[in-house]
């Protein structure tokens, strides 16, 4: 059988990898964990201290805990209540699932942002969304902005393609 993997770029060192440019820096963020919450948002969001809403597409985020709506009943919770976050089913009608390991996030920062976005997305940047979900470089994505540095999450099998188009950028 052929060796296929030669076809293939190796997966980065991700916590040595940074992009410099004179624009635009891009690396890679390592978060404390990520959930998915589903069902009932408000009862969740009322014990985890965090509003039930969430985030949404190029809307701003602070603080190591905080959560993005990426659907109608479901957010991605960043840094949540362990206690709050148990995997299943939880009485008071919310689901609860670590993708910590799920999700990659890269990290940008500088003047290029404006440039990047337009290259990258189909949708406007300065118009807001109730969804942090969207398309990045082809990629299924969630988009926002984090201390007024954009934060995108991708699927982690997704994250050297996404890198590779970043370095082949002009």
């Amino acid at each position: 059988m052929r060796d296929l993997t030669s076809n293939w770029l190796p997966v980065p060192a991700w916590d040595d990898v940074s992009l410099n440019r004179s624009d635009l820096t891009a690396r890679t963020v390592t978060l404390p964990s990520q959930h998915l919450v589903s069902g009932n948002l408000t009862a969740f969001s009322a014990k985890a201290g965090l509003p039930d809403n969430g985030a949404g597409a190029f809307q701003e985020v602070s603080g190591d805990h905080y959560a993005l709506r990426v659907a109608r009943d479901r957010i991605l919770v960043v840094g949540g209540p362990a206690e709050e976050l148990g995997p299943g089913w939880h009485p008071d009608g919310y689901a609860a699932t670590d993708v910590s390991a799920s999700f990659h996030v890269f990290e940008f920062s500088g003047t290029g942002i404006e440039a990047l976005l337009q290259e990258a997305m189909f949708v406007d940047p300065n118009i807001q969304s109730a969804s942090a979900s969207t398309m990045f470089a082809g990629q299924a994505a969630f988009v926002y902005y984090h201390q007024g540095k954009l934060r995108v999450h991708v699927e982690r099998g997704f994250a050297p393609f996404i890198w590779q188009w970043l370095e082949a950028r002009d």
